[in-house]
């Protein structure tokens, strides 16, 4: 409410019903900042002032007049702190208004005085002591109410800044209102204060009907939610899925050599009998040259040695020897000239190649047995999750199943739960997981190695639960209960 320049009459009545209407808007007002406002800015309907500081102890200034927030930072308010914290400590701490001026301050508080207020201030300690009898020249009409004296410096102050000195009746009718505001202010901080488990709390100064705590709503509402916390719903959880294939063939090095070359590209359709990849030939190669070498000269020697045991008997014992040899020579060419062959791997079957950047196989030498490309059919697709361990729950096969894909997360991808693995495996980000698989109920048609979140469902349970699970799972860790 903005502050008015109401000079106040010299009449009683007028005195008083300025009094009861101050009074009123202290009761009337909700909060400590509102209650502030009312001091600093209505109090100049009682008594002409140009400027008003209610300050209290340990918190600094509260309330300027004209101002609906002070800043606690600002030179002004500043300087008006120091002087409050002065006047509390220098004052006698009776409760009794004091008429002061600059001559009254140490200098490092008067120099400022004349930049910032007139010439006459007014401190009326909070709470206020009981004021003395009226008198007629005070024109007081009742006395004020009564509070107790305190001996320790006041908590709180007003200070009011004018031109005219201040006359003792005017701080009599000061210490009145400071009184009633002081209590108003009083009862603002003692108000009793309904907690959220105690709705049905009886009003006093309700009827008896309202006083009925089945005519109240928030009883039905607490009702309502724990009604709702039994509601049965799906427990769920969400694992790490993507598409992979079901029952890929998986093509190995046939030898041991080094890759030469890729003739697909990964994820690129093949047909049976296309070649994939080859080895390096040139090592096979040179040792098939020497091998058919090595059976050139042997079958030579052989057919010499016979001509020769036509006329001579004593070598013919050496033509076992030599037909063995021929033998020998005749079994590595015919391996190595199927090591030729397996150099150049065939797709056994139709389907899409697998496999990583071809660059990262050539010239990478490999053993017999090694891993190199997968070939999946196109609609043997299956959906491949891993259960973190803290989400694990009991899924039994036939657990409904729904993907959401990265790259269309509106179209999920419904499948049904086909096994889940016993014990869980580090996976190469560390952490530890259960892995799944699970069949689809239609084609996807997506492509193999397509990622996203799978959302598998478990058995029913209360609301409840589904929303303290995990926080009942992380209490009883860290408890050890």
């Amino acid at each position: 409410m903005p502050a008015q320049a109401v000079v106040a009459a010299p009449g009683l009545e007028h005195t008083l019903a300025t009094l009861l209407d101050l009074t009123r808007l202290a009761q009337r007002a909700r909060t400590e900042a509102e209650l502030g406002f009312v001091l600093v800015n209505d109090s100049l309907r009682l008594q002409p002032y140009r400027l008003a500081v209610l300050w209290r102890a340990g918190r600094g200034i509260e309330a300027l007049s004209g101002l609906v927030q002070p800043e606690a930072d600002a030179p002004y308010a500043q300087w008006a702190q120091g002087l409050c914290r002065h006047l509390q400590r220098s004052l006698p701490a009776d409760g009794q208004p004091r008429a002061f001026t600059s001559l009254d301050l140490p200098p490092e508080l008067a120099a400022p005085w004349a930049e910032w207020w007139p010439a006459q201030a007014l401190w009326l300690p909070l709470p206020p002591a009981d004021p003395p009898a009226p008198t007629e020249a005070a024109g007081a009409a009742a006395a004020p109410l009564p509070l107790p004296r305190r001996a320790e410096p006041p908590a709180a102050a007003l200070v009011l800044v004018r031109d005219e000195p201040w006359t003792e009746p005017e701080r009599l009718l000061l210490q009145e209102w400071t009184a009633i505001w002081w209590h108003a202010w009083a009862a603002l901080r003692r108000q009793p204060r309904v907690a959220w488990w105690r709705p049905w709390r009886r009003d006093p100064a309700a009827g008896p009907a309202a006083r009925r705590w089945w005519r109240r709503p928030a009883p039905w509402v607490l009702a309502a939610l724990a009604g709702l916390a039994f509601v049965p719903v799906r427990l769920s959880v969400l694992a790490p899925g993507e598409l992979v294939p079901r029952n890929p063939v998986v093509v190995r090095a046939p030898l041991e050599g080094v890759i030469d070359a890729f003739h697909v590209k990964p994820n690129d359709d093949v047909a049976p009998g296309q070649p994939l990849f080859g080895f390096d030939e040139a090592l096979i190669r040179s040792r098939l040259r020497v091998s058919q070498q090595a059976l050139a000269t042997a079958s030579a020697e052989y057919r010499q040695t016979a001509q020769q045991s036509l006329v001579d008997a004593r070598v013919r014992p050496q033509l076992a020897a030599l037909s063995g040899r021929i033998e020998e020579r005749a079994a590595e060419v015919a391996f190595l000239r199927e090591q030729l062959q397996r150099s150049r791997v065939l797709a056994p079957q139709a389907g899409v190649a697998l496999f990583d950047d071809p660059a990262q196989w050539i010239g990478k030498p490999v053993v017999v047995g090694e891993r190199i490309l997968r070939i999946a059919a196109p609609d043997d697709v299956e959906i491949e999750a891993w259960l973190p361990v803290a989400d694990a729950i009991e899924l039994p096969p036939g657990t409904p199943v729904q993907l959401f894909l990265n790259a269309r997360p509106l179209e999920p991808v419904a499948a049904t739960l086909r096994f889940m693995a016993h014990e869980a495996v580090q996976r190469p980000d560390g952490s530890w997981a259960y892995r799944l698989r699970a069949t689809l109920a239609a084609p996807a048609g997506q492509r193999v190695g397509l990622k996203g979140t799978a959302r598998l469902e478990g058995e029913s349970v209360p609301l409840a639960y589904w929303v303290m699970r995990r926080p009942i799972a992380t209490a009883r860790a860290w408890l050890g209960r």
